[in-house]
């Protein structure tokens, strides 16, 4: 018969080191690849008209009014 409780100092050994490993680069790239709407809520975040305007209208209808008109030529 053995103990269905799993030793403390034992409890991640089932986890293999590559496989942490691979998981924190993944988490990097992620981290770098940034998704067009956090992009430009980070921008709207930092310029802080578009800020208070985001809390009344949205982050996205704010980039749209301060960064919209910026990209059509």
């Amino acid at each position: 018969f053995s103990d269905p409780f799993i030793n403390r100092r034992r409890a991640n050994d089932f986890i293999q080191p590559d496989t942490r490993l691979e998981g924190m680069s993944q988490e990097r790239i992620r981290e770098r690849m940034k998704a067009p709407q956090e992009r430009q809520r980070e921008m709207c975040e930092d310029y802080y008209p578009c800020e208070l305007y985001a809390y009344r209208h949205g982050y996205a209808a704010a980039y749209r009014h301060y960064f919209g008109r910026r990209r059509t030529k």
